[in-house]
């Protein structure tokens, strides 16, 4: 890998950091009034287990289509030629934990089939226009992922 997209990763990787760090302090400024929502999009907290490390990682998504239980995410990236780390650590263990509006409930989630994404996609960049101008940066598909809520006993 050459010493400029080292680089550039590097910067997109610690903007993507950042961005999770002034969401969370958005919410905990605002007591949790601000920042739940981005538009017509659900914020999430998505908490998965690291693939290397086992240990649990969360960060701060969007959801630009949320019903009937189920979430979608887009894994993005802001059109980055790299899969989210977040998306890696589901594809590897794909029983997550979303946190909306401070519940956390259990949730199996997985790549959208081509059908589903080609169904999804248009309802996505109605909500956010941004994702198709990302899938143009990159030659990556970018994946859309699904969330399914899991049985669970109790809220956490």
């Amino acid at each position: 890998m050459n010493s400029g997209k080292t680089l550039r990763h590097r910067v997109t990787d610690l903007g993507m950091r950042a961005m999770n760090v002034i969401h969370r302090m958005l919410l905990t400024a605002t007591r949790g009034r601000l920042g739940w929502t981005i538009g017509t999009m659900q914020a999430v907290e998505l908490h998965t287990i690291g693939r290397s490390s086992g240990q649990r990682r969360s960060t701060m998504l969007t959801a630009p289509v949320h019903e009937n239980g189920r979430y979608v995410l887009v894994a993005s990236k802001g059109g980055d030629d790299r899969h989210p780390f977040w998306y890696l650590n589901l594809v590897a263990q794909p029983d997550v934990h979303l946190s909306i509006r401070g519940v956390t409930r259990p949730y199996r989630a997985r790549s959208a089939s081509s059908a589903e994404k080609a169904e999804l996609w248009p309802r996505i960049v109605a909500a956010y226009p941004g994702y198709g101008a990302y899938q143009g940066k990159t030659e990556r598909e970018i994946p859309v992922v699904i969330c399914e809520p899991r049985p669970e006993s109790a809220p956490r």
